[in-house]
Formats: C-alpha cells, structure tokens, sequence
C-alpha cells in the first residue's frame, strides 16, 4: 500500500477497463493506474498471465480487481465484459484498447489468415470495446478513451503489412470516434508506441536492437512505463481539452 500513499491519486475511483492488460505495456498501464486511485478490470486471452496480473495488482490497491479472459474478436463477449463492470461499479470512466498480435510476413508471402486475425484482434477487437462502451458512457456523458495504436501506423513497415493497417484503421477510427463524442465530453486519442522493450524485443539478437536504436535520435529504446505515463495524463482531468490525437512515444524516431 505504500505506493499508493506516494501516488497524486489522479484517477481516484475511476473505473477503467484495459483490454490486454495482463502483461506488457497493458499491466504497465493497470499498475499505473492503480498507483493513481483507479478501480481496475482487465481482460486478456491468457488465462494464467490473468491470475498471476490479478494478484499482482491486488497487491498495489485495496480495491476490487476484475480480470476476465475475453477474446475481443467477439463483439458478444466485449459487451458482456463491460456489462460485467458496469453492473459491479455502475460506471465506466476509461477504456483502454490495448490488446494486439503480430503474424508478420512479406506482402507476397502473406496468408490470408495472417492477415486476418491481425486485422480481427487490433482493429475488430478494439471497434468492439468502443462499441460497447459508447452508450453508458453517453448515458453518464462523459469518457476517457485511449486506443494504443503504433508509429507503423503512421510511416508503414516491411513485413507488416497486416499490422501496419490494423494500427492506420485504428488512428482513422479514433479520429471519427472523437468527432462523433465529442458532444457528450467524452475524449478519444491514441497513442503510437515506436521501439519499446517488451517480451518479443527481449527475444532480439543484440545486432537488431542496435540498429534499431541508431534510428532513434534519443537512442535508446523506450519502456512499458514511458507509455504508461501518457497513458495516465490522457487518462487524467488533465488532458480533458485534448481530442482526436495520436500521441508518439518513440525517441524521436518518426518526427
């Protein structure tokens, strides 16, 4: 508990939800949160990253943690998720889709499988927690929405042509999100992630990551907990006059 006593408490019991939050950048972001006050549900498709994420953050806040295995692919079990937390905590303050896959390949070796269950999981998974949450959260006229999109969004990748569509389809709907509920005082904006260290980038030969780092003018790869930070600003009152913006976290690599 002493984290949270050292915390600013700037999302005190918000409700927030993140999808692909039981490992990587999605945990980071939970921890964070639930530093700052938050009430905490995430969902992810793994079931033992869910309980070993579950009793990790039960350990930073005193407070309810609901972790679910959903396949956001599915717009039935998105809904019935979120219609789990709403009925538990009557409200929804911030969504997160975070939850994603690669299946990398050439264009011209590219199965359609491939292709497809990298479009279904980033941009289908996410379009159907956004649905989900879209009434209560008109209802309650309020709302933090943050879609974790990437910089291959923005400037395209070889051999990630799959990957590179689903995170450019998710900063288009993010932009026409924030347009369509603005009105109601609900935020929408995402965040593009460039070189950050994570499970796959551990994986790396030392010969890649070096290269990878003399693409960025700052270095150095970055951390889970540099995007986490953004995350929480975004997530905080104090971002509330910001709408419709895609966010780098990336050295400086794409400028």
């Amino acid at each position: 508990m002493e984290n949270i006593l050292e915390a600013s408490m700037r999302l005190k019991d918000k409700v927030v939800v993140i999808t692909g939050g039981a490992r990587g950048i999605g945990k980071e972001i939970a921890d964070t949160f639930a530093r700052e006050g938050a009430i905490i549900a995430i969902c992810d498709v793994n079931e033992t990253t869910l309980v070993i994420a579950k009793e990790e953050l039960s350990s930073i806040t005193s407070k309810e943690v609901i972790a679910e295995k959903v396949d956001v692919t599915s717009l039935m079990e998105c809904e019935k998720f979120i219609n789990k937390v709403l009925d538990k905590f009557t409200r929804l303050d911030i969504l997160v889709n975070n939850a994603g896959i690669t299946r990398d390949n050439l264009i011209m070796r590219m199965s359609e499988s491939e292709w497809d269950s990298v479009l279904n999981v980033n941009l289908k998974g996410a379009f159907n927690c956004l649905k989900a949450v879209t009434r209560p959260m008109l209802k309650q006229r309020s709302g933090k929405i943050i879609n974790m999109a990437s910089i291959v969004g923005v400037m395209g990748n070889a051999g990630q042509a799959n990957y590179s569509a689903s995170k450019g389809g998710l900063i288009a709907l993010t932009k026409t999100a924030a347009k369509e509920l603005g009105s109601r005082n609900i935020n929408v904006n995402a965040i593009a992630p460039g070189f950050i260290k994570t499970d796959m980038t551990d994986k790396l030969s030392d010969e890649i990551k070096t290269a990878m780092e003399k693409m960025i003018p700052l270095g150095k790869m970055g951390n889970p907990k540099d995007v986490a930070n953004l995350a929480l600003f975004l997530a905080s009152d104090e971002s509330t006059y910001i709408t419709g913006q895609v966010i780098q976290v990336d050295g400086g690599m794409v400028m």
